[in-house]
């Protein structure tokens, strides 16, 4: 397999040699050719976020992501939530007092969802974080998190929510139809006045081993919603759809693609990438399988990260597949790490490819 990839690489080199010079494509260009799966032709490995810029809209100030030592501070939603130092991210603070959801049966009388009518300066201001970003050569990919799996319970406390997902179904619906409706008009907002060709929206779904609900109650509950909400960006501008949930989700694959996600970002080893592959890789790409629990640890090392990061590309391939640290989003735990899986893949690009990363300034 590695062979054939190199030959098939070597082909792609020779054919953009021109009088001496090579033409490479740019990040973004490289990412829509391993995304065409079997019928794309990148000529290297897509290395991690470089060509998707992450970009926020004005309800990312309203309700912003914590820094690590901030603690029970309440978001817009009224969602208590604390990063403290030495964890790898923030998450809901779910003491009884700060649920905000006492009564499933009556939550209409506890979730008011934030005003997303924004002024127009707002608006321009973050307008000009996307017009910053060269489209040729990275994605301008509007930010959304938490999604609607992750909001029910952050609202309701995990257990909570499993709960009433399988005794109070129809609450569940009318909670999830409730969250979809604001989904959509933060949609609105953001493909009127952003203008993004790529969303990259968060919202987890499972364990490291499995998912969190079983795949007919996920299909009975999410299918509908995400169709109209990913549906709403693709028929307003948006090219390509990234989801991320770092976790184990392969049994969700058929939904993700029926839904419309062309990137299911953060999949871990557990997912069984390479039998995933061939059955859908040309339906979606698989964006991932570099765990933070791996690499990303106090005792981690140049070398070690560059034994684990060859692994994974000479496992799964160049195409459908792009390897990614499985967090969502640039960066790591332990400073260096991620710079150092981004200088491992450049080093296989060169080695396997001949290719120098065509632009600098990158590795954080």
């Amino acid at each position: 397999s590695t062979r054939k990839e190199s030959s098939a690489a070597s082909d792609v080199y020779k054919r953009q040699m021109l009088g001496g010079c090579v033409t490479m494509l740019t990040a973004k260009q490289n990412m829509i050719e391993c995304m065409k799966g079997s019928k794309g032709n990148p000529d290297r490995y897509v290395n991690q976020y470089e060509a998707v810029k992450l970009l926020f809209h004005p309800f990312m100030f309203e309700s912003p992501l914590l820094q690590e030592g901030m603690e029970n501070v309440k978001n817009a939603w009224g969602v208590t939530n604390s990063f403290p130092k030495g964890v790898p991210g923030a998450f809901p603070v779910h003491t009884p007092d700060k649920i905000v959801v006492k009564d499933i049966e009556h939550w209409r009388d506890y979730v008011k969802a934030p005003s997303l009518d924004f002024s127009q300066e707002q608006w321009d201001q973050c307008k000009a974080m996307y017009d910053a970003v060269d489209g040729d050569k990275a994605f301008k990919a509007a930010f959304v998190a938490p999604g609607l799996f992750e909001q029910s319970h952050h609202l309701c406390e995990l257990v909570n929510a499993l709960t009433y997902y399988i005794e109070y179904e129809d609450e569940m619906h009318d909670l999830i139809k409730y969250l979809t409706e604001w989904e959509l008009k933060l949609a609105e907002g953001i493909c009127s006045n952003l203008h993004p060709d790529m969303l990259f929206h968060h919202d987890d779904w499972g364990s490291y081993t499995s998912t969190f609900i079983s795949v007919p109650m996920f299909e009975d509950f999410f299918i509908e919603p995400y169709k109209e909400i990913y549906g709403y960006y693709k028929s307003h501008g948006v090219d390509y759809i990234v989801h991320h949930s770092d976790s184990y989700a392969a049994t969700l694959v058929p939904s993700m693609i029926e839904m419309g996600i062309d990137v299911f970002q953060g999949c871990m080893e557990t997912n069984k990438v390479d039998e995933l592959l061939p059955k859908y890789g040309d339906q979606i790409s698989f964006m991932g399988c570099i765990e933070n629990i791996i690499c990303d640890k106090e005792d981690w090392t140049d070398e070690s990260v560059e034994t684990y990061v060859r692994q994974v590309c000479d496992k799964y391939g160049y195409k459908s597949f792009i390897p990614c640290i499985c967090q969502g989003g640039p960066g790591s735990v332990y400073k260096g790490v991620y710079g150092a899986i981004t200088n491992t893949i450049d080093k296989i690009n060169k080695e396997k490819f001949g290719i120098e990363h065509p632009e600098e300034g990158r590795v954080p």
